[in-house]
């Protein structure tokens, strides 16, 4: 069966562009200025003509300005180790077809990424076009949320193919005792049969079906090969060589599988029904049937299933699965949870603010099944080199037969090592290096919280050399605290000496009855010292300027300098000390207040108090290591004031600070860093930092589980609010690079010794073999070993 996710984010500029461009020989680079409408191409015209270049920059700015929509459907899982060959065909094939601007398939992962012209085509009319080039795929039911339900039958296509492998060793074995004991030749050959046809049968099938989209792959490369020892009266090599080449076959499967099956855990994460309060009752109802605005019950044990806003209760609610949070978070009312999540020790009414297909955890299956569908460039390069490579392999066997027969070599001699080299030169290690380890990169980041948004995205993290950081929401917490708290030296009301706790008491209580941001940060710094405000009364607030009340028999002002300074009615005591605080404050980078009250005296100044966006705990934690990692340069860029600024960069220790930018002028500054470090990843929160995401080499977006914008704009999404899981990523893309680097080593290093030794010393078939299916399993459980990684 196959799917497609229709709720996915439009197709953006960069997309457009980089689909239009993707194949274009000579192109160095593309700028694009959305604020002046501007296209701009570098290219080497040694290799893209003027003209060329010109059809190019109509081409992009044609895509840019069509309503271009993405559609991903679910192929039908296939194919053998070779599939992926079926899958660039049909990528090309549906690349003509009118209204598709570009697609992207893997039989492996049973994805189908189609960029289209929704003014042209749609996704009923993809389907049909699909199904019109012979591959199945199919809309889904509303209900359809993913790949879970296939797993099971991946399972079972698993167990079908250990017993195809245990038959054909059965029968390899069975030949080889026929042969000792001197049976009779019709058991001996019974046996190899069995062996042949169980140990080829799932290669033959994907073999055909290559040939059936005109091209040869690996799999009819064993196929031929086992059927040449027959031939040449080796029964017992072609019988291991389809022995070893289905068992690692399985081997293979089983670790995408792995990799498969841990992206696919998260689809298992929502509750399909929810406890749901109507009319005075509770009711049991399907998930899809629950409403925004809808109230419903979380018990203990249970998981939240749908996003939503705790209304009543406290709990703790554990957010591994969505965010990568180590310790469960507490929630009251006010707090979001999130779909997925499990609810540990309490109670909770939560009223929906998302419908079930708009949920954290739908967008994130989406997005990570786009993940699984989105190749890395080195696969990309592999899959287009392997069909010249397969038709070179062929090339040298049937040239090594005849140089064999030309120099005086007996028939069988020559057969025996053409096929011999046939064997050793496939790519088998090589085709599977590459997506055994991505997947296994991608699973093993997804049940951390840090979503890659494909293989692409891994590959590039790992050449990371300059890291931007937003301010705002990132290297802060974003919310506005209570950092300084001072009462003005000799202060008393009455006969009651003034202390820090009663005037952060007077203050909240005045502040209590306002709905600024200032006022909400003095009253949460009341509540976390459990103190007790006494009722405020004939509250007054002057906009931009403070605010008034009468606490406890007295009136009370909090407000900046402005507000004092063109108060009239006598003499402040105080406010001179009190400015001059202020003043240093300010300095450093906060905002600051006076609180004065009046008295029998008149008004006097009894303190000041400061508020900050507090840096991240785990900022400069993140900076240090983000260093020891091998970065080499980062910055911070806010639209924040300068000396802000200077304060958080200083605090958090980056190397340069850019204050009072402009969102377009941060594109500028992320776009200087690409010219000077040529790979560069920016961390902002996926709303006012979009453009600078999107013209990083990897744009790197905070807190996805709350915001749309996170999901749609960055390559890279941390799920949690957790700076540290950015090291972890940028570790992860390192550790993924090595290992494909080991495994192609590996699988060329196979190849290129094998080849030398049959061509210098002359090795048997069995060897070769064993060489060749070795090292593909090599590479295979190697790249499943990305899904333990810690960093």
């Amino acid at each position: 069966m196959s799917s497609t996710s229709p709720d996915l984010p439009e197709v953006t500029c960069a997309e457009a562009i980089d689909a239009t461009a993707q194949d274009a020989e000579g192109l160095i680079r593309v700028e694009l200025d959305t604020t002046r409408g501007r296209l701009a191409l570098d290219y080497d015209r040694t290799r893209l003509s003027d003209r060329e270049a010109e059809r190019l920059v109509r081409e992009m700015a044609a895509a840019i300005h069509q309503p271009m929509s993405a559609c991903t459907m679910r192929l039908e899982r296939r194919g053998g180790r070779s599939c992926e060959t079926c899958a660039l065909n049909l990528e090309n094939r549906l690349r003509s077809v009118p209204g598709i601007q570009e697609a992207q398939a893997s039989f492996r992962s049973g994805i189908l990424r189609v960029t289209y012209d929704e003014g042209v085509t749609s996704p009923e009319d993809l389907v049909r076009t699909v199904h019109s080039l012979g591959e199945s795929a199919a809309l889904p039911m509303s209900d359809d949320t993913g790949d879970a339900k296939e797993a099971p039958v991946d399972r079972v296509q698993l167990r079908r193919e250990s017993v195809f492998v245990a038959l054909s060793l059965a029968g390899m074995v069975g030949g080889l005792v026929a042969g000792w004991l001197d049976l009779p030749t019709t058991v001996r050959w019974i046996s190899y049969a069995v062996s042949y046809v169980f140990g080829g049968w799932y290669g033959l099938v994907a073999g055909l079906e290559t040939l059936r989209h005109r091209a040869v792959d690996i799999d009819l490369l064993m196929i031929l090969a086992a059927v040449g020892a027959l031939a040449i009266g080796a029964p017992f090599e072609g019988a291991m060589l389809l022995f070893l080449f289905s068992l690692s076959n399985v081997l293979q499967h089983y670790a995408i599988g792995r990799s498969r099956r841990a992206i696919e855990a998260l689809m298992t994460l929502r509750p399909e029904e929810a406890q749901v309060r109507r009319n005075g009752t509770e009711v049991t109802l399907p998930i899809e049937e629950v409403d925004v605005g809808d109230v419903f019950v979380v018990r203990p044990g249970d998981r939240v299933p749908l996003d939503g806003t705790v209304t009543a209760g406290e709990s703790a609610v554990d957010q591994s699965a969505l965010t990568g949070e180590s310790v469960p978070v507490h929630k009251s009312a006010g707090d979001d949870v999130y779909g997925g999540t499990i609810n540990e020790d309490g109670s909770l009414d939560v009223r929906v603010t998302r419908r079930a297909t708009e949920s954290a955890i739908a967008r994130l299956i989406s997005m990570v099944e786009h993940a699984q569908g989105q190749k890395a460039q080195t696969q990309r390069l592999i899959d287009r080199l392997e069909q010249p490579y397969v038709l070179g392999v062929l090339g040298l066997t049937v040239t090594a037969a005849v140089v064999g027969l030309l120099v005086g070599e007996s028939t069988g001699t020559a057969l025996y090592r053409a096929m011999t080299l046939m064997v050793a030169a496939s790519p088998c290690a090589v085709v599977i290096s590459t997506p055994a380890a991505v997947l296994s990169a991608i699973a093993a980041g997804a049940r951390r919280g840090v979503l890659f948004k494909g293989g692409a995205h891994v590959e590039a993290a790992a050449s990371v050399r300059a890291v931007a950081f937003d301010k705002t929401g990132t290297l802060t917490k974003g919310d506005t605290e209570l950092t300084d708290l001072e009462v003005r030296p000799g202060s008393t009301l009455g006969t009651e000496e003034l202390t820090e706790t009663r005037l952060l008491t007077l203050a909240a209580a005045v502040q209590s009855r306002s709905e600024h941001h200032l006022a909400r940060a003095t009253v949460a710094a009341a509540e976390t010292r459990g103190l007790d405000l006494p009722p405020a009364a004939r509250f007054h607030a002057s906009v931009g300027k403070g605010v008034r009340a009468d606490v406890a028999g007295r009136t009370v002002h909090i407000g900046n300098p402005a507000y004092f300074e063109s108060r009239d009615g006598g003499t402040i005591t105080g406010l001179d000390e009190g400015l001059k605080a202020v003043r240093e404050w300010q300095e450093d980078g906060k905002t600051s207040v006076l609180v004065a009250a009046e008295t029998d005296a008149g008004v006097q100044v009894i303190g000041w108090i400061a508020y900050a966006d507090v840096v991240r705990d785990e900022a400069r934690r993140t900076v240090e290591a983000l260093r020891a990692q091998g970065v080499e340069h980062i910055v911070m860029l806010t639209g924040d004031h300068a000396t802000v600024a200077r304060r958080i960069g200083e605090a958090v220790g980056v190397d340069e600070v850019y204050a009072e930018l402009l969102p377009e002028q941060k594109v500028d500054r992320v776009r200087q860093l690409v010219a000077r470090y040529g790979s560069v990843a920016m961390v902002g929160d996926g709303v006012n930092d979009a453009p600078a995401l999107a013209t990083a080499t990897v744009g790197v977006a905070m807190g996805g589980a709350g915001t749309d914008v996170a999901l749609e704009t960055a390559d890279l999404v941390l799920m949690g609010d957790d700076l540290t899981k950015l090291p972890y990523a940028l570790s992860l893309s390192h550790a993924t690079r090595r290992t494909l680097r080991v495994n192609l080593s590996i699988a060329f290093a196979a190849i290129i010794v094998m080849i030398a030794t049959i061509l210098t010393a002359g090795i048997a078939l069995p060897l070769a073999v064993v060489g060749h299916e070795g090292s593909t399993v090599v590479v295979s459980l190697n790249g499943l070993r990305l899904l333990a990684f810690r960093e």
